[in-house]
């Protein structure tokens, strides 16, 4: 493909390219890139927000450039500081371990694995002396560091900052030394991060790697960025009804952002059902139907699709108790006197990851025991021999006791 149509398919779904004319000249003087996308595995699960600029990494494997996905296992030590009111707390090298075999696999879900090179930043980080630390150091100056956004208001506010979080956008930036990146992928968020690797290359002796950054994607509540933390996102290996029914329950001025980010249909395509929409000839419920199973159908398949959205339609449309629920066991030691708290079910069954997620359930309505609406948080449940226990619109698990 000839240079200026690769721009055109680069572009798509971007929100700046710095700079476009000097990727241009790139492209067309060493035909092949380096293309750089860093990942901190600091949660376990990778999400639909992630999965933009994994997409446009697959588009740049797509058209024959060397893509490099970076697995931050050094720098996850720090934690990315940006957009953040504290300082992050550390994960111990085994959490950070368990967390990069997951984003890598995951990952794959998107990228081609034949065409992806793993690399892990600790392999050049972790061998830097304090020589080459304070020669890094020296490249920045602490004024530049404090114009960023949550620097500024931190220090305004007199938060605290570790001199380590000052460390890690230059650690970043160096990582596109060590590897001699031609082009950094990164959210609007890493914008500061990924300007400072341009520099930091420069004053390397390098040319500087063209950043671009792709748009951040709102999670289900419709309002902040999707985040595991905020518990608004989908995971990419979620089950395909738990990831069709998120899909089901954003908003509807979401719609067409998703179709247009998360699908792989062009921009004509998207911009005609909006306009069917406004025209009323295209049902919102319809579109969104469409974005759940073709979200579904990319990470499962078209089968998991369609009985997803068939569970889906039982439950909410039916008002039917699904019958594909899974059994929880319970045991009579986990009874006091052959009664159980319900906000320790909860914990115990894995539909509240906490106490305090179970009582935020209970309060809001969302905690049915037998259809029921569970109201008291005090409430300790006396089981018979089964029960259906529903925590939200669409986790339902089967309390079966056992008599040993």
């Amino acid at each position: 493909m000839e240079p200026e149509e690769q721009i055109q398919l680069i572009k798509k779904n971007t929100v700046e390219i710095i700079q476009e004319s000097e990727l241009l000249r790139r492209i067309t003087s060493k035909g092949s890139l380096r293309i750089k996308l860093g990942v901190d595995p600091t949660t376990s699960d990778i999400h639909l927000g992630h999965s933009i600029v994994l997409f446009k990494l697959r588009c740049f494997q797509d058209l024959g450039h060397k893509v490099i996905l970076l697995i931050g296992d050094f720098t996850a030590r720090v934690g990315d500081p940006s957009g953040r009111s504290k300082t992050r707390k550390p994960l111990s090298i085994k959490e950070i371990a368990a967390n990069a075999r997951t984003y890598r696999e995951q990952a794959f879900k998107i990228l081609a694995p034949k065409k992806t090179e793993v690399l892990f930043n600790s392999e050049w980080l972790a061998k830097m002396n304090f020589s080459d630390v304070l020669k890094l150091a020296s490249y920045y100056t602490v004024a530049r560091m404090l114009e960023r956004d949550d620097f500024s208001l931190r220090y305004q506010k007199k938060y605290p900052i570790g001199l380590h979080e000052f460390m890690y956008p230059l650690m970043q930036a160096y990582d596109s030394v060590a590897m001699h990146a031609d082009v950094e992928l990164g959210g609007t968020d890493q914008k500061f991060n990924l300007l400072l690797g341009r520099q930091i290359q420069k004053a390397y002796g390098q040319p500087s790697q063209i950043v671009i950054t792709m748009p951040l994607l709102e999670g289900i509540d419709g309002s902040k960025k999707m985040s595991k933390s905020l518990g608004n996102y989908i995971g990419v290996t979620e089950p395909p009804y738990e990831m069709y029914g998120k899909v089901m329950s954003i908003p509807d001025e979401l719609i067409f952002k998703y179709f247009r980010l998360l699908t792989s249909l062009s921009e004509e395509e998207v911009d005609s059902r909006e306009k069917e929409s406004k025209e009323g000839r295209l049902h919102l419920g319809k579109a969104k139907e469409e974005l759940a199973e073709s979200i579904v159908s990319f990470y499962y398949s078209k089968s998991s699709a369609e009985a997803a959205k068939e569970r889906f339609k039982a439950i909410f449309k039916r008002k039917e108790t699904p019958t594909d629920i899974p059994s929880y066991f319970l045991a009579s030691d986990e009874m006091k006197e052959g009664k159980i708290w319900i906000v320790r079910i909860l914990q115990l069954t894995g539909l509240a990851n906490s106490g305090s997620e179970a009582r935020r359930l209970i309060k809001q309505g969302g905690v049915k025991w037998d259809e029921k609406i569970v109201k008291d948080i005090g409430w300790e449940v006396s089981p018979g021999e089964s029960h259906v226990l529903q925590a939200g619109k669409r986790k339902f698990i089967r309390i079966v006791r056992k008599h040993y």
